[in-house]
């Protein structure tokens, strides 16, 4: 059985976890002034932060820690800048300096388990949440983010628990959000073959947020799971349309066409894909794209034409 026959779909869930700042409100520090203490470094910094400049802001955030060893609002923010450049190791040391010093930082476990996710530690993650969670139960960034890396961990069920409760603190106001973690509740209901409220999850997601190219995405999946072949390419349809540089969706498109018997329009789509994953030097993508648009032409019957 080919990898057509199978049609296995990639489900796409672009993690949105939420950082914040653990400082009191930031005022602007009159450049006049020339800074000396170590709280005007520290709200020079948070200052640069605001304005996202993060490599500045960890230098502010240095020279007030030099100045005041045990300035836990410091590491807490200099994490979250180190958060901002990918620097996850560097951000869970300073989240832990900023732990040992103010034990109560609901922030500092939340943002230490935001560093450890990305770094793939996914139970310490949770573990980080829980306390998060123990400290500020009203919260439900650290709900949504356990969810998050239990559905990492294959724990579904356990994931859309942790998204009901983050459902059910969050603003309801907060519309790209919500749209957020409908999006990845369905993800895990498909996960679990739960697919009629996966697509209900995803409906809710597009209607929360209409331009999110990953809620069309899923639903694409949905539909081809459930065999619509013309749904799921409408839906991507849709993804492109917001997010045309994905060759992921390319190649979903390419397959559900071909399960129609559009083989034009499959390699078309597949050729794209694969203009975009040579781009990027994805080679193992790139590789498989090629290998597909073989098997698509294979699949092709010749037309003998008589004279």
């Amino acid at each position: 059985m080919n990898c057509c026959d199978r049609f296995v779909f990639s489900f796409i869930s672009v993690v949105i976890l939420i950082f914040s700042f653990v400082s009191a409100p930031a005022y602007s520090l009159t450049t006049s002034i020339i800074p000396t203490t170590a709280e005007d470094f520290f709200k020079l910094g948070i200052e640069k932060m605001l304005h996202g400049n993060y490599q500045g802001a960890i230098q502010e955030f240095q020279l007030a820690i030099q100045q005041k060893q045990d300035f836990a609002a410091a590491y807490s923010n200099r994490c979250l800048a180190y958060l901002n450049i990918q620097d996850y190791q560097n951000a869970i040391a300073d989240c832990t300096q900023a732990i040992n010093f103010s034990p109560q930082n609901a922030e500092a476990y939340l943002n230490r388990g935001v560093a450890e996710y990305r770094l793939g530690y996914y139970e310490a993650a949770i573990a980080d949440d829980e306390q998060a969670i123990a400290l500020k139960p009203s919260d439900f960034r650290a709900y949504y983010n356990r969810g998050i890396a239990n559905a990492s961990l294959e724990k579904y069920q356990q994931a859309i628990t942790d998204y009901n409760l983050a459902l059910s603190q969050i603003p309801y106001t907060d519309s790209p959000l919500l749209a957020d973690i409908y999006n990845d509740r369905g993800l895990a209901r498909l996960e679990l073959g739960d697919i009629e409220n996966a697509m209900l999850d995803f409906n809710q997601a597009i209607r929360l947020n209409a331009v999110d190219y990953r809620a069309y995405f899923n639903r694409g999946c949905a539909c081809a799971r459930s065999e619509d072949y013309s749904g799921a390419v409408n839906n991507f349809t849709k993804a492109i349309r917001l997010n045309p540089s994905d060759g992921s969706t390319y190649v979903s498109r390419g397959i559900a066409f071909h399960r129609l018997g559009y083989e034009q329009a499959a390699i078309a789509d597949l050729l794209k894909a694969a203009d975009y994953f040579g781009y990027r030097g994805e080679k193992f993508a790139y590789e498989k794209t090629l290998s597909l648009i073989k098997t698509v032409q294979g699949q092709i019957p010749f037309k003998v034409v008589v004279a």
